[in-house]
């Protein structure tokens, strides 16, 4: 691209499995301006995003046609399954090559450690996030912003909202629509109530003393 021509914009959201892949992919696609991932159904394989395969082959990113949007997004896990095996996202070639045609921004999502270690052990039958951490200390280089899956279901539409003005990228502003995208509140079939823990009559009593 020539100099003073602007060049479009490419958000990459990434985090562990299941850390909120499909659900910002979904949020951050919802805006008119922005060329992301359409999932037909609730979940769909990543072999469906639209740069999947330019993740598995990067000499194929100088032949995307970078002039279709101003904004695009893609998401990928860490580590992200293809052919039926674990792969690791090759996060620098990846990111190389798509600056010589995009400005680039990084967002890593992060949620519950417990419940991540809970959900890869039931569905991958191994704990990864070690893996992605290993992997992000390249990303941690390049000043990330980092998403988080509880701010964006407890904040809902005004988190999104502020995320759009962090990264400078276009997110609908919506609340019916960013409601129906988050819906499906995943971390409570991990969470369950405890019984009386040690310190709870010490705080119902200092919360009930007249001040």
């Amino acid at each position: 691209m020539g100099e003073g021509i602007v060049h479009p914009s490419m958000l990459i959201v990434t985090g562990p499995q299941g850390s909120g892949n499909h659900m910002f992919a979904k949020l951050f696609n919802l805006h008119k301006d922005v060329y992301g991932w359409n999932m037909p159904k609730f979940w769909v394989g990543h072999h469906t995003e639209p740069f999947a395969e330019l993740w598995w082959d990067t000499s194929k990113i100088k032949d995307f046609d970078w002039d279709q949007k101003e904004y695009y997004t893609t998401s990928i896990s860490c580590p992200y399954f293809k052919n039926k095996e674990p792969q690791i996202p090759k996060y620098k070639k990846f990111i190389t090559e798509v600056e010589k045609y995009c400005d680039v921004s990084i967002a890593i999502i992060g949620r519950d450690r417990t419940i991540l270690e809970y959900e890869q052990t039931r569905v991958r039958k191994r704990h990864t996030t070690p893996l992605a951490l290993k992997e992000f200390e390249y990303l941690y280089t390049l000043n990330p912003y980092f998403l988080s899956m509880e701010l964006a279901f407890l904040y809902r539409e005004n988190y999104i909202r502020q995320v759009g003005n962090d990264l400078n990228f276009p997110v609908i502003d919506n609340p019916k629509i960013i409601n129906k995208a988050l819906n499906d509140e995943s971390n409570k079939k991990y969470i369950h109530e405890v019984d009386e823990q040690p310190l709870d009559l010490e705080i119902y009593q200092a919360s009930h003393i007249d001040s």
